[in-house]
């Protein structure tokens, strides 16, 4: 395989784009190609769509990342002949005609519950006051508040949203478990990443791990494209 120097990045729910900036950074300091995905989150077929506009515009193949709801995004998106392999970031990595929902319908005993509130309009948010402790819990206190405050709605067709050819089984995967992580939890982590059959890494880390230590997110994604470039 040709070297692999295009990055593209995809965020989960909740939250936009920017909080990729400190991952950015690492990466286009390390001489990579980064493309950041603004998906809008309120449906699956919707987000693949937009992440296969930018895979449309990258030169050469790219490593496909994403974080939380981002893992549903790439899997499906996955399959785009510029994808040499994907990267979940504390994400999920569902099956053929797996969603969110089904993912999360079954939470290991013991799991701390997300506070995400009843759905308006067909939208979910997190409680503001419990979202630093459950999604960003080693963030710095302003930027979590922040993150909280600056909530993108979540669209309930984008949990419902089933994906229909894994693009982790033809394509080689990577996973980063965030250890202290309460919105996925670890051991529900670990469970798909083996199934994926993805080569993993555990570091210590909230949810949001790809804000609170964009280098240990960084590193793992360079680690994927350093494979795959040696391929």
């Amino acid at each position: 395989m040709s070297e692999v120097q295009n990055i593209v990045l995809v965020h989960g729910g909740f939250v936009d784009g920017s909080g990729w900036q400190g991952v950015y950074d690492h990466l286009t300091a390390d001489g990579y190609r980064v493309s950041v995905v603004q998906n809008p989150t309120i449906s699956l077929a919707d987000d693949v769509a937009v992440t296969r506009r930018v895979l449309d515009g990258v030169d050469g193949p790219a490593v496909l990342v994403g974080h939380s709801y981002g893992g549903v995004v790439i899997s499906e998106a996955g399959n785009h002949p510029n994808v040499a392999g994907l990267v979940y970031i504390t994400a999920f990595a569902p099956d053929k005609g797996e969603s969110v929902n089904t993912l999360i319908a079954d939470p290991p005993p013991g799991a701390p519950v997300p506070p995400i509130l009843p759905p308006v309009d067909g939208f979910l948010f997190l409680d503001r006051d419990k979202f630093a402790a459950s999604f960003a819990a080693d963030v710095p206190e302003n930027v979590a508040a922040f993150m909280a405050d600056s909530q993108v709605p979540w669209g309930v067709d984008a949990l419902g949203g089933a994906v229909s050819e894994p693009a982790w089984r033809t394509k080689p995967s990577w996973y980063l478990v965030a250890t202290d992580d309460r919105m996925i939890p670890p051991p529900a982590q670990r469970a798909m990443s083996e199934r994926a059959g993805s080569t993993v890494t555990e570091t210590p880390g909230s949810h949001a791990i790809y804000v609170s230590n964009p280098a240990a997110v960084a590193g793992v994604i360079s680690q994927a494209a350093e494979t795959l470039s040696a391929r």
